[in-house]
């Protein structure tokens, strides 16, 4: 992580100073190009180590397996989140035009917190949540809308059920919910986001709500539910079908960060 400039000035300080060109081509010629670094969740060895126990112990899962998971995750969707570069064909001195522009609010315009769920069978009930989630309200969230998410994409009551190891989510009182409920969690990995499949969907979701460019709110939670509404069957059952992908790339980086 050093920049064109810095390097420059370390070969002035032991010799002649080398062109910018030069350096630069002698690195493409190395193989190494300029990247945008990679954001992922800082790994310590206990992390490293239960992402790879994790990953062995299931890589040999038959498929069936994989389709009786139920994943769950919640997400924050800003109101004008969108914060990638757009690019676009215009004239000169166009450049602030309003059909060339992207409009932007003081604080991003506000945003929704939301839970959802799905499995290789489709997507399941996505729930808005209203102020500052905590145990209770987790808890209720799950009793209105995970079983009959099970009913709806005919799960059974036989299913695995996974989620984070958030605090209120592996709160004694939630853990005795689901032991009444007689419902299996599945044991989860601290730090692995890469490891739930939920997170591509989120990805997919959030691109084509901001597509549709909400004003207000109240259009984004609807466009949230129609969109979570949209993502098809195959797309869902494809994600779980390589699953052990992601598997075989946990082992592969000794537990370490994948490209997932």
């Amino acid at each position: 992580m050093i920049t064109l400039d810095e390097l420059q000035r370390s070969t002035a300080e032991v010799r002649d100073s080398v062109h910018r060109t030069t350096i630069s081509r002698i690195l493409h010629k190395s193989g190494l190009y300029g990247r945008v670094a990679r954001r992922k969740p800082f790994l310590k060895d206990i992390h490293k180590k239960c992402r790879l126990k994790f990953a062995t112990s299931l890589l040999g899962d038959t498929p069936n397996m994989w389709k009786k998971v139920f994943w769950s995750d919640e997400t924050k969707i800003e109101l004008f989140g969108n914060n990638a570069k757009r690019y676009l064909w215009r004239k000169s001195n166009t450049a602030h035009h309003p059909e060339h522009t992207i409009p932007t609010v003081k604080h991003g315009g506000g945003s929704i917190m939301v839970w959802a769920c799905f499995s290789s069978a489709g997507t399941g009930k996505m729930v808005k949540i209203d102020g500052k989630m905590d145990g209770a309200k987790y808890r209720t969230i799950l009793e209105e809308n995970l079983m009959e998410s099970a009913k709806d994409l005919r799960l059974g009551r036989r299913f695995v059920f996974q989620q984070d190891n958030d605090p209120k989510h592996k709160a004694k009182s939630t853990m005795e919910w689901f032991t009444n409920k007689h419902i299996q969690v599945l044991e989860w990995p601290s730090q692995s986001p890469d490891l739930n499949p939920i997170e591509n969907l989120w990805k997919e979701l959030k691109t084509a709500v901001h597509k549709r460019s909400p004003s207000n709110l109240t259009e984004l939670e609807l466009f949230c539910q129609e969109e979570w509404a949209k993502i098809s069957v195959s797309r869902c059952a494809k994600l779980i079908e390589t699953y052990p992908k992601r598997l075989t790339a946990v082992i592969a980086a000794k537990g370490g960060a994948t490209k997932y």
